[in-house]
């Protein structure tokens, strides 16, 4: 499993897995992208890929969130990653404020600083992906 961008890996991404609102577990990804997250077989889960607010990156990548995952050693779950800054097409801009979506109900100021920050400089294409990406700024600008 690895979090990638443009075939190239991504260190130090917070994997975290979810049941309902339960971690599960989390680990970071090592230099070639890759992580490790022991779970129960066959449990439904949510898996978040971020950065973390103490972490050099904090502002570099925007968050992927992948729902409804059946936890099972034999299925590699790779992600691609969109860089802070770069355009986007609609797909990756969805994906994107998934993730800061699914955010916004777990964490703190700390991470409000940085998402606010990742946000503004999100490319949207789409007037309706912009009113989300702007209520999303206003609540992690309200936060931090």
């Amino acid at each position: 499993m690895r979090a990638v961008i443009d075939n190239t890996p991504i260190a130090m991404i917070k994997v975290s897995v979810y049941r309902d609102r339960n971690l599960m577990g989390k680990a970071y990804t090592n230099d070639e992208g890759r992580y490790t997250v022991e779970l129960p077989k066959n449990e439904l889960v949510t898996v978040r890929f971020d950065t973390h607010h103490s972490l050099t990156n904090a502002e570099e990548w925007h968050p992927s969130v992948v729902a409804n995952v059946i936890s099972d050693d034999d299925s590699p779950l790779d992600r691609y990653l969109l860089k802070s800054g770069h355009g986007a097409g609609p797909e990756s801009a969805v994906d994107a404020l998934s993730g800061y979506l699914f955010a916004a109900a777990w964490e703190d100021a700390d991470y409000a600083r940085t998402a606010a920050s990742r946000l503004s400089r999100l490319k949207q294409t789409s007037k309706v992906l912009q009113e989300i990406q702007q209520t999303l700024q206003e609540h992690f600008n309200a936060q931090a």
